[in-house]
């Protein structure tokens, strides 16, 4: 089974559930799912037909999905070719990480307030990282990584948040692909994962958000680098 029919399949083993709620909505927050799961990566084309055919959804239904995707940058229509993942520019880049601070430092400063359930989510993705890392299986480091950062925002307690946060990290997901070497890449950030994840657990929110800014700075610096080092 190549690649792409391994995706499509599991459109398809979920389309069931796409009468709960606004079919292309759904749709869409399905192939985004894939994008920040890193099985999707830029350049990759989103082959209509099937989609239509494994979601059991009309062509209409299918582009208004590939519209709202597009509105989120993470995919792109080609005339006479068709829509494709995108491939990020460093701008975007930039921009990915000004927001990941304003949300994920609110987050770590309103930890208390969202309670130790919420800060056990984030410590709960820390060990999914390290589960994966301890197998070898890096690309499962990045998706905990992902959701790390996801339980992060998520301490600020609200749905409008964790929406913006849902696309901000599959763009993040998108992001990670420059890097050549998915082990070399995570493999640092795992204890500084664990060391955020630790300050906020014993409420040292100051030293937490230190930590997470210094980290944030510096990921931020290594994929902008890794960029300009293509072009």
């Amino acid at each position: 089974m190549t690649a792409q029919q391994e995706w499509i399949s599991r459109i398809e083993a979920a389309s069931h559930d796409l009468g709960r709620s606004s079919t292309a909505i759904r749709v869409a927050d399905l192939l985004r799912g894939e994008i920040a799961s890193g099985r999707l990566e830029p350049g990759d084309r989103l082959p209509e037909d099937k989609l239509c055919a494994a979601a059991r959804v009309s062509r209409n239904t299918m582009r208004e999905a590939f519209r709202l995707l597009a509105m989120e940058g993470l995919v792109v229509h080609e005339f006479n070719r068709g829509v494709f993942v995108r491939r990020l520019t460093v701008e975007d880049l930039v921009d990915v990480y000004r927001m990941r601070r304003i949300l994920e430092c609110a987050g770590v400063q309103n930890a208390a307030a969202a309670g130790p359930v919420a800060v056990a989510r984030v410590v709960e993705a820390v060990e999914q990282g390290e589960r994966a890392a301890a197998t070898g299986d890096w690309a499962s480091v990045g998706t905990a990584d992902i959701a790390f950062h996801g339980a992060l925002g998520a301490l600020c307690r609200s749905p409008r948040v964790d929406d913006t946060m849902r696309r901000i990290l599959a763009e993040l997901r998108l992001v990670f692909h420059v890097m050549g070497s998915p082990r070399e890449f995570h493999k640092p950030y795992l204890h500084r994962n664990r060391m955020i994840a630790d300050l906020l657990w014993r409420g040292d929110r100051e030293a937490a958000e230190r930590e997470l800014r210094s980290y944030l700075d510096d990921a931020e610096a290594q994929l902008t680098a890794a960029y300009r080092a293509l072009t």
